[in-house]
C-alpha cells in the first residue's frame, strides 16, 4: 500500500468544500492532491478510470466503537480500521467506552499510533469526560486533547452531575475540543429496552419514553451557551429532540448534531421483540420521529450523518431482547443506505450528502480534511452510485455482524478507498 502517484480520469468529482460538482480529473502525488499541470512531467501515473463514478473527499464519521482495549472478540482497532475503509471513510472518532476506559492520555495516544500502523484511515480519539466513566471525577482533559483527542463524551451513558459537566465544558472550551453528548436521563430510561408506546406495550417490552432524550439534549445545550463549549449531540432520534436543537442553533452556532442511518429509516414498528438487532440505544423511535429526523437532514437541524458503528459477538445478541446488549455495526453499509434512502429519493443532492458525510464533519472536529483542494491529504472515495447489491453481514470486515439491514437491497457502492495517497480499498476489496 505504497503512495503511488495517481490519476483519477473521467470522474464526477463533487466537492462540496469548494462547490466543486463536475466531470474532471484528479491527481494524487506524493500524498497530496496535486496540480493539474504536474500530469506532463510524470511518467509512472497509475490511471483510474472512474467513469460513472464520484470522485469525493474521504468520507468522516466521528461516531464509532472499536472496542479496544478490553473488548477485542467484537472489534479491535484492525478489524475496525478496515470496515471503515471498505465503507469509504478515512477518518473515524473513536468513543471511549472500552476497558479500562479511554480515560487518559495515554489511550489517546495508543488509539492515534495504531491508526497509523495500520495504515486504513486516521482514528481521531474521543476521550472520556469522567474517569472510569463513574460520573464522579473529571478525567484529565487537557491531557487528552494535547495528546490527540479531538473531543470527549461519556458515550452510552450521560454526566448526571451537571456541575461536574459544566465544568468539563469549560476544559473543553479552553483546550479546543467538542464535548459528544449521548443525551439520557438514566432515572427515565431505567430498564427500559426499545421506545415506550403503543409497539413495546404490545410486545411487553419495557420502554425508554422519548423525554429521556430531550430533557437531556436541553440541559446540554444550556451548559454548553454558558460555557463556550462546543457541542456536538450525538445520534438524535426524537423529533422533540430536534425541535429543541433547531431552536437553539437560531441563537448559537456552538451546536451541532448527528443521525445515524437507522434512526431515519426504520422505527419501532420494525421491532417484534426476538431480533436483538433492531436493539439500539438510542432506541428506534415512532415512523414519526424517523420522518422527523429526514426533514431535520434536509433543512440543517441535522448537521451529519454518523453510524455509531457498535459490534457485538453473535453470543451476546442471542441472550434475547432484554438481556442482549444495544448497537448495531454501520460503517460498511452506512453510504449506501444513505445513497438509497437520501439521494435516490431525491430528498438530498450528491453534493449535500458528501457535506453531509465529510466537509461538515470535518469542520465539526476542525481537522484539515474533507475536499479536495490542491495541497489536501488525498484521501478519497471513488464511489460507484448506480451499484446494486444486497447486504451480507458475512461479507463484513468487522468483527461484528449486527446489523438490522441483512439482505436489503441498496444502491451505491465503494469502489476505491484512498488514504493519504494509498490505494486501501480497490474495485471493492480491501489491499492487503
Amino acid at each position: 500500500m505504497d503512495m503511488a502517484n495517481i490519476l483519477i480520469k473521467n470522474g464526477r468529482v463533487i466537492d462540496p468544500a469548494r462547490g466543486v460538482d463536475k466531470v474532471t480529473d484528479v491527481l494524487v502525488a506524493d500524498g497530496k492532491i496535486a496540480a493539474p499541470g504536474i500530469a506532463a512531467g510524470v511518467s509512472d501515473w497509475e490511471i483510474i478510470d472512474a467513469r460513472g463514478c464520484w470522485v469525493v473527499p474521504g468520507l468522516i464519521d466521528l461516531h464509532v466503537h472499536f472496542r479496544e482495549p478490553g473488548q477485542t472478540h467484537k472489534e479491535d482497532l484492525a478489524s475496525g480500521a478496515a470496515a471503515a475503509a471498505l465503507g469509504g471513510f478515512t477518518t473515524v472518532c473513536t468513543m471511549p467506552n472500552t476497558a479500562p476506559v479511554g480515560d487518559c492520555a495515554d489511550w489517546v495516544r495508543h488509539q492515534v499510533q495504531r491508526g497509523k500502523e495500520i495504515g486504513l484511515c486516521d482514528i481521531l480519539p474521543i476521550g472520556a469526560i469522567t474517569i472510569g466513566q463513574k460520573g464522579e471525577a473529571l478525567a484529565p482533559i487537557a491531557e487528552m486533547a494535547a495528546a490527540g483527542a479531538v473531543g470527549i463524551s461519556e458515550d452510552g451513558i450521560s454526566v448526571k452531575n451537571a456541575r461536574l459537566l459544566k465544568e468539563a465544558m469549560k476544559i473543553a472550551a479552553a483546550a479546543g475540543i467538542v464535548v459528544f453528548s449521548h443525551c439520557e436521563d438514566a432515572d427515565l430510561a431505567a430498564g427500559g429496552v426499545m421506545n415506550e408506546g403503543r409497539v413495546s406495550e404490545r410486545l411487553g417490552l419495557p420502554g425508554i419514553p422519548r423525554a429521556a432524550e430531550d430533557v437531556i439534549i436541553a440541559r446540554d445545550i444550556v451548559l454548553a451557551q454558558e460555557t463556550g463549549a462546543k457541542l456536538h449531540i450525538c445520534h438524535v432520534a426524537t423529533a422533540g429532540g430536534m425541535e429543541i436543537i433547531a431552536d437553539a442553533k437560531k441563537r448559537t452556532s456552538l451546536i451541532t448534531s448527528e443521525v445515524c442511518p437507522h434512526h431515519f429509516i426504520l422505527c419501532d414498528e420494525d421491532v417484534d421483540g426476538t431480533d436483538t438487532n433492531f436493539k439500539m440505544n438510542p432506541p428506534l423511535r415512532t415512523k414519526a420521529d424517523a420522518a422527523a429526523m429526514l426533514e431535520g437532514l434536509i433543512d440543517g437541524a441535522i448537521d451529519i450523518i454518523a453510524t455509531d458503528h457498535a459490534p457485538h459477538h453473535a453470543q451476546e445478541k442471542a441472550r434475547g431482547f432484554l438481556d442482549a446488549p444495544n448497537g448495531i455495526v454501520g460503517l460498511e453499509i452506512a453510504l449506501g443506505l444513505a445513497i438509497t434512502h437520501l439521494v435516490e429519493t431525491g430528498r438530498l443532492t450528491p453534493s449535500q450528502l458528501i457535506y453531509k458525510m465529510s466537509a461538515l464533519p470535518a469542520k465539526i472536529i476542525g481537522i484539515d480534511k474533507g475536499s479536495l483542494a490542491v495541497g489536501a491529504a488525498a484521501d478519497i472515495t471513488i464511489i460507484d452510485p448506480a451499484a446494486r447489491h444486497i447486504i451480507n453481514p458475512d461479507n463484513f470486515a468487522s468483527k461484528g455482524k449486527n446489523t438490522p439491514f441483512g439482505g436489503r437491497q441498496v444502491t451505491g457502492r465503494v469502489r476505491h478507498t484512498i488514504f493519504g495517497g494509498k490505494i486501501v480499498v480497490r474495485a471493492g476489496r480491501l489491499v492487503q
